[in-house]
């Protein structure tokens, strides 16, 4: 589903973000991305739905690959990916619904479709009851499941979580991560970075660890490769 093959990512002023990493995430796999900032954790994340493309090595995700995809077909990928940031990134002049709706609405979905699906996002992540309020009426548990309904209301085979718990207290946390879990659960993949220990050691999810863009620790690479989609 993703596979990445000796992947190197270098920027001109910075130098080298991620480094010869090879990485395959099968259907429905829930992973931890974890490492110390400025491990490579985000510019990995952003290959991933190609906002960045690697110096060399190739990214293929859906059969889409990063080597070959125009700028049409990766607009077409991200229609596929569901993206949650830490900082939210909800429109401050929207409701909850008009936040989710606009999602829909940048793919030239018609109205007619965008009301059931935002309404259907809104109860998935708790929030039936909030779809009028403004983000600075949410707290900041509710407004990231604003941006998970956002990210799931076109139904992505992957979720993409860059952070999603770190401006959170812990029973925020908590809550948000069960999302993600039920998410994972309704057949989903979940990539989630996190620097949260204490929430990777509490579970047995594939832990995928990152130190100077490379890859140091996988959980899963001593079982067989994860199946394909």
């Amino acid at each position: 589903m993703i596979r990445f093959t000796h992947v190197t990512k270098t920027y001109p002023r910075t130098g080298t973000a991620v480094q010869d990493v090879t990485l395959h995430v099968g259907k429905g796999e829930f992973i931890f991305l974890t490492g110390p900032s400025g491990a490579g954790k985000s510019t990995l994340l952003k290959m991933v739905y190609m906002e960045e493309r690697p110096t060399t090595g190739e990214v293929r995700v859906s059969g889409t690959s990063s080597v070959t995809a125009s700028s049409r077909e990766v607009a077409k990928l991200r229609r596929k990916l569901g993206i949650v940031f830490q900082d939210f990134r909800l429109l401050d002049n929207r409701t909850a619904e008009q936040n989710i709706g606009f999602a829909l609405e940048v793919t030239g979905a018609p109205q007619s479709v965008i009301g059931p699906k935002v309404a259907r996002a809104l109860t998935q992540v708790g929030l039936a009851a909030k779809g009028t309020s403004f983000p600075r009426e949410l707290s900041g548990g509710e407004q990231q499941r604003v941006a998970i309904a956002r990210a799931l209301v076109n139904d992505p085979f992957v979720l993409i979580a860059d952070e999603p718990t770190g401006n959170l207290d812990d029973r925020a946390t908590r809550g948000i991560f069960q999302l993600l879990r039920d998410i994972n659960a309704s057949g989903t993949a979940v990539i989630m970075a996190t620097h949260n220990l204490e929430l990777i050691r509490r579970q047995e999810f594939r832990t995928v660890e990152m130190n100077r863009g490379m890859i140091v620790f996988d959980s899963d690479e001593q079982l067989p490769p994860a199946r394909d989609a």
